[in-house]
């Protein structure tokens, strides 16, 4: 097994100095203009108020963006999303679903899914293109249909993330896609510094996809960090 590589294992080219700030700059000022290339509406705003007021991480624009094309990517119909937050990503999925889509979207806090009810009503979704099932996700996801879905978006809890990822490969048709949020966990995972569990479990599954002859992946550079695989 090969080890996931820490910064020190590439080396580049060193630039003259003076370019590098420029470079740098460059490459922060192209991230925020593809951050805000998707312009969010109003459901996405109060969506978004409502998840910091309750204290909740939301997915970046650039990464509700990636999960609308996604969506589109695969034609989905069946999505199933863990960690509904106040709805954020949600109508993202969503707007790239099928009209006919349905969305199911699994959390243990049922006021979030409240606010996310509400959020996707005002994003103009009708009340039959989401199902909401409060609870665990592990305890949620075996109840779920074998090859029913053709994408599933994992935003839970990191140290279950390796659970995930064996309930996705279950879960998706084949051609149905995964993706996990949060993989760069604000710059840790790659950091060679002692870290916690949950990092050292994002280690693991970058490494497990990586890996995995049933799968074909990328690790998209937004928000932070947005691990994306096929199932075969």
């Amino acid at each position: 097994m090969s080890r996931f590589p820490a910064p020190t294992d590439t080396v580049t080219p060193r630039q003259p100095r003076g370019q590098e700030r420029v470079i740098t700059a460059n490459r922060q000022t192209s991230w925020a203009f593809a951050d805000a290339y998707v312009a969010e509406d109003e459901a996405l705003h109060w969506a978004r108020d409502r998840a910091r007021e309750a204290g909740l991480r939301s997915v970046s624009p650039g990464t509700g963006a990636a999960l609308r094309l996604l969506a589109a990517s695969v034609d989905a119909k069946a999505v199933a999303e863990i960690g509904t937050g106040c709805g954020v990503s949600g109508i993202h999925l969503l707007h790239g679903m099928r009209p006919d889509g349905v969305l199911t979207t699994v959390d243990q806090e049922p006021e979030h899914q409240q606010s996310a009810r509400q959020a996707f009503r005002d994003a103009g979704f009708a009340g039959n293109r989401a199902r909401f099932i409060p609870g665990r996700a592990l305890d949620v996801l075996p109840r779920l249909a074998d090859a029913g879905y053709d994408l599933v978006f994992c935003d839970g809890d990191r140290l279950e993330y390796q659970d995930y990822l064996a309930e996705s490969l279950r879960l998706l048709r084949p051609g149905g896609l995964v993706a996990f949020e949060g993989v760069f966990a604000n710059g840790r995972t790659v950091d060679s510094g002692p870290q916690p569990s949950e990092v050292l479990r994002v280690r693991e599954l970058v490494r497990a996809v990586r890996e995995s002859q049933e799968l074909v992946s990328s690790l998209l550079p937004v928000g932070d960090g947005l691990l994306c695989a096929v199932k075969r």
